[in-house]
Order: structure tokens, then sequence, then C-alpha cells
């Protein structure tokens, strides 16, 4: 059965990066609030989810991203904990996660973290290379990053991820596969690299438009992946999703609850869940019903819900004893199909043949350009989570990873295609 989980969004950041287009606030900022505010708000969201999820049980998973979770403090994220188990409880073994920027944390705050339930630090790297870091408007200096690494393991933390960012303007191959050496040389067991995006209305995208900065290439970051694929390989990672790769057991469970469409509350401000809700729940009370998105198809029962971004507005209404939500979507069997493929087909494991049965054609055009193959389910390593271990899937290959989205574009087109 695959794991449940539970997403917290902490939108607080001292500076917004350039690239970045999350849902976070620095201080002072029109829409933010106290932090104060926001733990009092977040803690009548999870009171709230208890009544409202209809869930087998408590989560698997916690995960708090942002922003920047750590801002929150030893003492603010061990509050936020204590709140989850008050309300939604945890599952015995529950992998708790929180991201962490590098400046703001130290020995002691990983001693705390550890010693208040968390068995996952997330810590956002970027690159070792300063030039780098200064056109993403990263704070932290080059060595930071590694050095919180180091203290989180340290301290007893037995997963450890460094987030990469690859292709930025400036970087080169040497850049990258000194970054590579870097964070391979502190011992982690978990590292994700995404390519760099250039978002609309970002810092970044300003200055590209101006001609400040270069579009990253296309064939540079292939050739980038590629780099960090072979090196991380080297080092005895595997692949397990298209950006993530781990030493055996070191796989993020937290993020397979997405891949694997399994159930998540998104609480917090702009954070979005993806539940099955008891019959009597409240959760679309106030939301318009230009708010409310019916099913594609029959329904499934499943709903995903959307709060308020704007942290005082999200407060507000909690405060007032309303709904944060401002969106519903009522997923129907056709929702869920491709969301199910357009997740799965990132990961390692794949999907099973079966569920590409409407789009042969399609399939059997990217296995002969050899970018997805056919395997049994024990030869594709899908475990825990993946369903029957033993039928036959469909995967990507190394060289459909670097063509993945536009595969399953395709195939996604030409299962509709077939509907019609």
């Amino acid at each position: 059965m695959t794991d449940s989980g539970l997403y917290i969004h902490v939108p607080f950041c001292t500076t917004r990066c350039g690239y970045c287009d999350f849902n976070t606030y620095t201080p002072g900022q029109s829409g933010s609030s106290s932090v104060g505010t926001y733990l009092d708000a977040l803690e009548a969201e999870l009171e709230r989810a208890a009544a409202d999820w209809d869930r087998p049980g408590p989560p698997d998973t916690v995960f708090l991203g942002g922003g920047t979770p750590s801002l929150l403090g030893a003492d603010g994220l061990t509050r936020v904990l204590n709140a989850v188990r008050r309300t939604l409880g945890l599952a015995p073994g529950a992998e708790v996660t929180t991201e962490s920027n590098p400046e703001s944390t130290s020995p002691a705050y990983f001693e705390a973290l550890l010693e208040a339930g968390y068995t996952r630090v997330s810590l956002g790297m970027q690159s070792a290379a300063a030039h780098v870091l200064r056109v993403l408007d990263r704070t932290h200096t080059p060595g930071r990053a590694t050095d919180a690494a180091r203290e989180a393991l340290a301290a007893g933390f037995g997963h450890v991820n460094l987030d990469l960012i690859y292709g930025t303007p400036t970087e080169t191959d040497d850049d990258l596969r000194r970054t590579l050496d870097a964070a391979l040389a502190t011992g982690v067991d978990h590292i994700s690299a995404y390519s760099l995006i250039v978002e609309d209305g970002t810092a970044m995208g300003r200055r590209v438009r101006r001609g400040e900065l270069p579009m990253p290439d296309e064939d540079v970051l292939a050739d980038r992946y590629q780099i960090i694929d072979s090196a991380l390989v080297d080092a005895g990672m595997g692949w397990y999703e298209v950006s993530n790769w781990s030493r055996p057991g070191g796989e993020c469970r937290h993020n397979l609850v997405y891949w694997r469409e399994g159930e998540w509350w998104g609480a917090g401000p702009g954070a979005h869940g993806l539940v099955t809700l008891t019959p009597d729940a409240a959760a679309t009370r106030g939301v318009p019903d230009d708010h409310v998105t019916p099913p594609d198809g029959a329904p499934t029962g499943v709903t995903r819900l959307v709060n308020a971004k704007l942290p005082r507005r999200y407060a507000g209404a909690l405060s007032e004893g309303r709904t944060p939500v401002v969106e519903v979507e009522h997923l129907g069997a056709a929702d869920r199909h491709t969301e199910k493929i357009m997740l799965g087909l990132r990961l390692r494991e794949g999907v099973p043949a079966r569920w590409l049965d409407h789009a042969g054609a399609a399939v059997a055009r990217h296995t002969g350009l050899g970018l997805l193959e056919r395997v049994s389910g024990a030869g594709a390593g899908a475990g825990a989570g993946a369903g029957d271990g033993e039928e036959d899937r469909i995967r990507v290959t190394d060289a459909g990873r670097l063509l993945a989205d536009g595969v399953i574009t395709d195939i996604l087109l030409a299962e509709e295609t077939d509907a019609q």
C-alpha cells in the first residue's frame, strides 16, 4: 500500500532568490504574517485536517518545505511536529523531513531536530561555485552547505539530502564536477539535481529578457545531466526518479507519495493536497462554485485542495473559523489516470504496461527509438507501494530520461486521441 503524507508549507525567506517563483515572502512584504500568527493558523488547519481527511491511519511521511523552514528555528519546528502528533498523529516509523537553508543551521539546531523526532534533512546547496551562487542570488557561502550536511550527519541523521541546480548561466562543466565532488565527499545518501528553469515574473527572468543573462541551452543541460548521472552512479548512487539519486534505502519516501499517486494533506499558505474527504467534511465551505472543478469522468472520491496563497489571508480565514481552501478539484478516473502516467513514468520503476494499452503505437515508437523499455516488475525495481512487483512495466531508458517530458506528453496525447 502506498504511504500517505502530510506536506507543510513554510512561506518565510530572509531574501528572495532571483530564480525562485515559489510562494514565499520576506519580512515586511505585503501579504506576509508573523511567525507566531502563522504557527497558530497552521495548528488550526491541522485540527481541521484531522476531522476532514478520510484516511486509513496517521500519515507515514511529513515534509516541511518552503520557503525556509529553518527560519522557524528548532523550537518552532518542534512545535510544528508536536502539533502533527496531537492532531493527525504519526505512523510507526514515519519519515519526517524538513528543508533547511545552510545559513540558518548549526550543530545545536540539528541535534534539537533529531531529539524532536525529525528523521531527514534536505539542504539547498545549488552549487559549490561562488560565482554561480551569486547569479542565483543565494546568500550562503560555497562551503556552508557541505559543512551543514556533515553537521547533520554528525548529529545522528541517517538521511541527509543535498539539492543541486545545474545549467545556471556562467556555470561550466568543471564548476559542476567540483560541486558533485564536494557533495559526494560529505557522505550524504541522497542528491537531487534540477535543471535551472527561468520562470516569468522572477528577477532572473527579467535579467534574461533584458539580455543580461543567456537563456539556459537545452544541449548544455543534457550534457550536464549526463555528467551528474555518471558521477553519482560511479559513487554508488542510483537514480530512482529522473532528478533524484540515492544510496540503497536512501530514497525520499515522502516524494514517492507524490510520484506513486498516494494521498497527502497540504497545509500552509498556497499548499496543495490530494485527499479523500470524510462524507461530512466542510472543506468546501465558503468556496465559490466557480472555484470548484467537477471530475473528468466518473468521480474517484479523491479531491485536490488548494489553500490561499497570502499568509495573512490564510491565517485570517482560520482565525475566523473558516476554511483556508480557495480551490477545489474533484478528480475523476481520467484525471487520476493521467496523473499516474505523468508521475509514474519519471520513476525508475515505471508504470504497469497495462496502463498504456490505449497508447500502444506511441509506446512502440518510443521503444523503437530507445527511449522506453518493457521490463518485468522485479527487473524495474518496483518495490513496496509500486503495486504488483511481477507484472510487466514500461519505463524510460537512460536515453529516455533526457527526453522524459516529451515522451510523457506524446503518450498522453496518444491516449487522448484514442479516447476520442
